[in-house]
């Protein structure tokens, strides 16, 4: 690079504004990028690639703070390997997202008093897409205000042609397979929306409500009778057994008897299963085989009849009794006072607090009911899923996440993947007129008269598709040979099990697809080679987020208070692997004061003249100037760590402390001695200041983009620092006696600050004084330094010493004499010397007892005891230097 006159950096220092002020500069740099193309992945390139698959956001969802953190870590990383010079894919989209969106909708017609039945379902799905079109992703623009580099040409949708292609085309392969099949199980039901909906939209939440204890056979204490707890009454309507544990000695007459169920009239038997636990309620339970998922397993177990007793809607229906027809929280009182009206209620608890299931859509209680639905046989994908990760083709991280993969892998249940809805992918199965079934792929046509399956497809079934769907799969492409597999998914440790695994199953299914393994050596792909799992946002105090609290942050409030950056420094500064991040408004303060910093000290730099270009020769800079370029090394060096290793915070914290301690608070304040030197010594000081700030402000450009952007382009002329390259080591071995006289600068200058501090003297108030021992400690290049950083002025004819400051330091001791007369506490000096005086006092105390314990001495070796001595020597000098000083305070 070449370096630029000073006068030009002097003219781009007055082209910065006044102050940072983001708002009005960061939507314009925004589209700058986009429309240079700086975030467009060419697939044809020869550079190696890196790509990232955005976890597709609902196209009815707007931007919280997960999705925040999401962004600016999967930001962080595109950034930072473009600057390295790979071809970076990262490719947005959105998830059609099939119960929000058609509930979305549905509410919109229901405040015109409509249901999607009035217009049919072809009429429906062209006002979700009409929605869709107008009022969907809304996501996108605060994509843009948060600063995704996203290459927004291949934007998708999990209901695009091309995606939709990719469905139909792994269905029917499935399908084929005999991979997916249909059969009545289970299902988390929702009464309002009318369809099973997944274990993960389902929130399970503590309520208030009943445990009745219910009497089933005789009412004659004489006669079999056996009394089960319920907190779900209106269910024993359904029940088709009374089960207890095998051992239980209470039931053991009878087992294999039947009881009188109270309201069907019917006998119902007494069975045995280890599943009931005896020390639980009365050790009996009650079994409804359809609906309850434990109840479930064991009527399975058990043979037993399975009535469902509840309709779509959730009322009572087919028992034949009064209460059909009933809502089913209706029922569960009418059936509880019926019951206790023959008497056998035997106890009621009232409130019992219990956890119960809600949709997560709808927010009402989920009903568990038996239902005919479309499965995935998940055995065969889940070990391929395991194995990938076992193998070491999949790297989680952190390792320590994996036995919760392994647990939840090695133990998965089949899926459900129909949903009773109308928007979303469309079952490919039709159903011919004599009962004939056929699954038809994307360039298949049904015979005429045959009808397509009613149900929908589980978002999770398209949504798993795509890393390599979003490439166009099932056709071998391009983007396919250059960026698949992916190279990280990034995602929270909460969708593990979801997502996660749905996406690992399904490109284990299709690892030997010509399509991806195409240039590969016909090897198997997995659909990433690494997933990173970060944890979950929680306010500041550690608590988790959420509207019931009222502790949740909008990312978009803060992007307008204090800007994208400081918002993107905050998240990625408290992401580790795996570890929740509590982040509230004193943490954005920092970072927005870190930013501001960053913006003042390269102002204050390009006034100067910095610039970035060559270095001058190694052997003409000062100490100062070879210690903050071997601290950029080290430091360059172990952001490269972290980032490699998905540990942001750590990343964050060290270009954070090297920005401010030492590069602002230290190298900038030693750096104006320097520039008032010579003009030889201004020029090499104004290209080392300048080249260190360049590379700290390319390092810190993925997590901070919008400043660093700014300030980048104002210090070297270059076109973005978007598309510079990453710094990268020098080579040269850092000098370490160098370091050591600037870290014994820095201690005496500190010393002398907080000798000035604890007399209250003024930071700006300049004091007489003279250092002694200077020269001895290899610091008289650092006179004028430590003078100009300690407000410290010559001593001149009438100087008289007041006041005395001794700082150890590796060479030797430096004492510094200062004149306060008139400025100095004498109250505030003699409390300081006081507390000096007790800790020295303490520490000859202990050390001349340990030379007075001969036990000690016989044991010790040689080199410890002439240490202690060598400690007890000094301590006493100071008992002495101390008690002098403050008899001579005495008198004044």
């Amino acid at each position: 690079m070449t370096s630029a006159a000073p006068d030009n950096s002097r003219n781009r220092a007055d082209a910065l504004p006044k102050s940072w002020n983001p708002s009005e500069v960061e939507a314009d740099l925004y589209e700058g990028w986009v429309d240079a193309g700086y975030f467009g992945a060419d697939a044809t390139s020869g550079k190696p690639a890196y790509s990232i698959v955005l976890p597709p956001p609902n196209v009815t969802g707007t931007l919280h703070m997960g999705h925040a953190l999401d962004h600016t870590l999967m930001d962080t990383l595109t950034r930072r390997k473009r600057m390295q010079g790979y071809e970076v894919l990262w490719l947005p989209g959105m998830d059609h997202a099939g119960i929000a969106t058609q509930t979305v909708v549905e509410k919109q017609l229901a405040a015109d008093g409509k249901t999607k039945e009035d217009f049919g379902r072809e009429l429906f799905i062209d006002k979700v897409w009409d929605w869709k079109r107008e009022s969907g992703g809304a996501i996108q623009w605060q994509m843009r205000a948060l600063g995704d580099g996203v290459d927004w040409s291949r934007d998708r949708f999990t209901m695009d042609e091309g995606l939709s292609r990719a469905v139909r085309t792994i269905f029917k392969r499935m399908y084929d397979a005999g991979l997916i099949y249909r059969a009545e199980r289970l299902v988390n039901w929702s009464p309002v929306l009318k369809t099973g909906i997944s274990d993960l939209e389902v929130d399970y939440k503590d309520v208030e409500g009943e445990l009745v204890s219910l009497r089933y056979g005789s009412l004659d204490d004489n006669e079999p009778h056996v009394v089960v707890a319920t907190t779900r009454v209106e269910t024993m309507l359904g029940d088709t057994a009374v089960a207890v544990h095998p051992d239980d000695p209470r039931y053991a007459a009878m087992i294999g008897s039947t009881v009188y169920h109270p309201i069907t009239g019917t006998q119902i038997p007494v069975i045995a299963d280890d599943y009931v636990d005896p020390e639980f309620g009365t050790g009996a339970v009650k079994i409804t085989p359809a609906h309850d998922p434990n109840d479930f397993e064991m009527g399975l177990r058990h043979n037993l009849p399975m009535p469902t007793i509840m309709d779509e809607g959730g009322r009572i229906t087919g028992t034949g009794t009064e209460f059909d027809g009933m809502d089913r929280f209706e029922a569960r009182v009418k059936v509880r006072e019926r019951l206790a009206a023959e008497g056998r209620v035997v106890a009621e608890k009232r409130p019992y607090t219990h956890s119960v299931g809600h949709s997560e859509r709808s927010g009402e209680p989920i009903e568990p009911r038996l239902s005919m639905q479309w499965w995935v046989k998940v055995e065969s994908l889940a070990k391929a899923a395991g194995d990938a990760v076992r193998d070491g083709d999949v790297k989680i991280h952190p390792a320590s996440q994996e036995p919760r993969w392994f647990d939840w892998v090695d133990n998965m249940h089949d899926w459900c993947i129909s949903r009773q809805l109308w928007w979303g992918h469309r079952i490919p199965i039709w159903y011919g007129p004599e009962g004939e079934i056929v699954c038809l792929g994307p360039d298949e046509e049904a015979p005429e008269g045959w009808v397509q399956d009613p149900d929908v497809l589980d978002t999770w079934f398209s949504s798993g598709l795509w890393p390599f769907s979003t490439m166009g799969w099932p056709e071998a492409t391009p983007e396919l040979a250059k960026f698949y597999p992916t190279s990280v998914l990034v995602t929270g440790y909460d969708i593990l099990f979801f997502w996660v695994a749905r996406m690992m199953m399904f490109g284990m299914f299709v690892s030997d697809d010509p399509a991806l393994t195409v240039g590969k050596g016909g090897q198997k792909q997995v659909p990433f080679e690494d997933v990173f799992l970060h944890g979950l946002i929680r306010d500041q105090y550690g608590k988790k987020m959420s509207k019931s609290r009222g502790n949740g942050i909008d990312p978009l409030d803060w992007i307008n208070s204090y800007g994208a950056d400081a918002l993107r420094f905050t998240l990625a500064r408290g992401a580790q692997p795996g570890g929740d991040l509590s982040v509230g408004e004193p943490h954005a303060l920092a970072s927005r004061s870190f930013v501001t910093k960053l913006f003042n000290a390269t102002k204050f730099a390009l006034m100067n003249g910095a610039r970035s270009g060559e270095l001058p020769p190694r052997e003409t800079l000062t100490d100062t100037d070879r210690w903050i370029v071997d601290r950029l090394d080290e430091v360059r060096a172990e952001v490269d760590a972290a980032f490699d290793a998905y540990e942001f915070g750590k990343a964050c914290e060290a270009l954070y402390h090297f920005a401010w301690d030492e590069l602002c608070d230290w190298y900038l304040e030693l750096s104006k001695v320097q520039f008032a030197e010579s003009d030889a010594r201004a020029e090499s000081t104004a290209v080392v200041l300048g080249t260190v700030l360049d590379a700290v402000l390319r390092l810190l450009h993925p997590v901070i983009p919008f400043v660093t952007e700014t300030l980048w382009k104002a210090l070297t002329g270059g076109e973005s620092v978007v598309v510079a390259p990453w710094p990268t080591a020098s080579g040269i071995a850092t000098d370490t006696v160098a370091a050591q006289r600037v870290a014994d600068t820095q201690r005496l200058i500190t010393e002398i600050r907080r000798f000035r501090s604890d007399q209250g003297l003024a930071d700006k108030q300049k004091v007489k004084a003279t250092l002694v021992g200077l020269d001895s400690a290899g610091l008289g290049a650092f006179a004028g330094s430590v003078a100009n950083l300690a407000r410290l002025t010559e001593p001149g004819d009438d100087f008289a010493t007041t006041a005395e400051v001794q700082v150890r330091l590796s060479g030797a001791t430096v004492t510094v004499q200062l004149d306060t007369s008139g400025a100095i506490d004498l109250d505030a000096e003699r409390r300081r010397l006081e507390k000096d005086l007790a800790a020295a006092q303490k520490d000859l105390d202990t050390t001349t007892a340990k030379l007075g314990n001969e036990a000690f001495l016989a044991k010790a070796p040689q080199q410890v005891v002439d240490k202690i001595t060598g400690r007890r020597d000094v301590a006493a000098a100071e008992v002495a230097r101390i008690g002098a000083r403050l008899a001579e305070l005495s008198g004044k």
